[in-house]
């Protein structure tokens, strides 16, 4: 026969303090557990809990916390959470149910644009620089938020995803869709949704599939970027220009003239030019290391040296407190927008005749080694951290080719400054 517990008061409740398991009466199996902490400065800690038997299984319930649940209030919860039990009902089932249908609730009320701004604070490592982090977040800021960024994450569907592709967009003056007006930018966007959508699936916010995928989905409805317009390239200097281009840069000695030599002996990307340090100079090897946080593929990559290259670097004072090799007024990299002006500049005082960018020296080098060398193609993607070959390939082509890449690196500084 079970044991009947002293009926307590309300007053006798809040005098307890003695650790332990405290039957309280007014309802069977009723308990205060009161537990004290190891560290002396954080309070008590006092708890309902029913004892009860379930399918033969002893069983704790928990009520809640004293004095948040009153005595009476813990006594009724109590009698129905008994009664349920009597009645079959596994309150413990029961409470794990209500916990998972709050959770999905919650999730379902996610909007994009929580979701979205929650996926690249976790991507934030990724992005190549600062610049592509900023026009992920600037166009879902035009393009998407104001459309679909309220909405549940959870909720959207093809018709939203079509919304955002076919918005409509002044081009000149008239009017045209997103997807035709300016297709790179809308390519980029829809990737960006459809990553930010994918996040929301693995996180378990979203159940259903993804709208915003392309191949086997969009692809069936809107037009191939590459079949809608020519990509816009980097304008180019002709490789023809380059010799006169590099003596005309001897005639300024301003940090971003020196950092435009150097990226046209070296053909890597701008970014990398900007952020390179002296410490990533090997003068006796005469290579230059890459680290993979100044790459865009994010993975290292030693660039060949031509006597030309050290001679240039040679020249320059180390003045950066930073370790930068081309420093700006406020010992941080050049800004790409700094490089760009000074290209700007040469073609506006007509010391250059061809409009050309920074990055556009890339495809100089390039043209040239396709038009005027017999080096291999992959070699001369290579040289300038281009992917090479297929997964196959690049599976089997363990080394980078350095000594080969510099013999072509050779050539192509005797060519631009003989």
């Amino acid at each position: 026969m079970p044991r009947i517990a002293q009926l307590m008061t309300a007053l006798q409740v809040k005098h307890l303090n003695r650790d332990g398991m405290h039957f309280v009466g007014g309802a069977q199996g009723l308990i205060l557990q009161i537990r004290s902490p190891n560290n002396p400065k954080t309070e008590q800690t006092k708890s309902w809990i029913l004892r009860a038997r379930l399918d033969g299984k002893r069983i704790h319930l928990g009520l809640g916390r004293y004095p948040n649940v009153s005595l009476t209030s813990a006594r009724e919860l109590a009698r129905t959470e008994i009664s349920k039990i009597q009645a079959g009902t596994n309150p413990i089932v029961e409470k794990r149910n209500k916990r998972l249908e709050a959770h999905k609730l919650a999730q379902r009320k996610v909007t994009f644009k929580e979701c979205a701004l929650e996926y690249m604070k976790m991507q934030e490592g990724t992005f190549s620089n600062e610049k592509h982090k900023k026009q992920w977040g600037s166009t879902l800021e035009t393009y998407v938020f104001p459309l679909i960024g309220n909405q549940p994450i959870s909720e959207l569907n093809h018709d939203d995803i079509r919304q955002v592709l076919l918005q409509k967009i002044a081009d000149g003056k008239t009017k045209t869709d997103f997807w035709n007006a300016r297709t790179e930018t809308a390519s980029r966007v829809r990737g960006r949704v459809q990553a930010i959508i994918d996040y929301a699936i693995v996180s378990g916010i979203r159940e259903k599939s993804n709208p915003a995928i392309w191949k086997g989905h969009l692809d069936r409805i809107f037009a191939a970027p590459n079949k809608i317009k020519n990509v816009e390239h980097h304008p180019a200097l002709p490789y023809v220009q380059t010799t006169d281009f590099m003596k005309k840069m001897l005639e300024h000695s301003s940090v971003s003239s020196r950092a435009i030599q150097f990226l046209v002996f070296t053909s890597v990307r701008p970014g990398s030019v900007r952020k390179a340090t002296w410490s990533q100079i090997d003068f006796q090897k005469m290579i230059w290391n890459i680290p993979p946080q100044n790459m865009k593929n994010r993975k290292e990559f030693r660039v060949p040296l031509a006597k030309q290259a050290i001679d240039l670097l040679l020249s320059i004072s180390k003045t950066s407190q930073n370790n930068l090799i081309f420093p700006s007024p406020t010992d941080k990299p050049l800004s790409d927008m700094a490089l760009s002006e000074f290209m700007r500049g040469l073609l506006e005082r007509g010391e250059i005749v061809s409009k050309a960018v920074p990055h556009g020296f890339r495809s100089t080098f390039r043209d040239w080694a396709a038009e005027q060398t017999n080096y291999p193609d992959d070699l001369r993607k290579m040289a300038s951290s281009h992917s090479i070959g297929d997964a196959v390939f690049a599976a089997y082509q363990r080394s980078d080719l350095l000594e080969k890449r510099r013999a072509l690196m050779n050539d192509w500084a005797d060519f631009v400054r003989p």
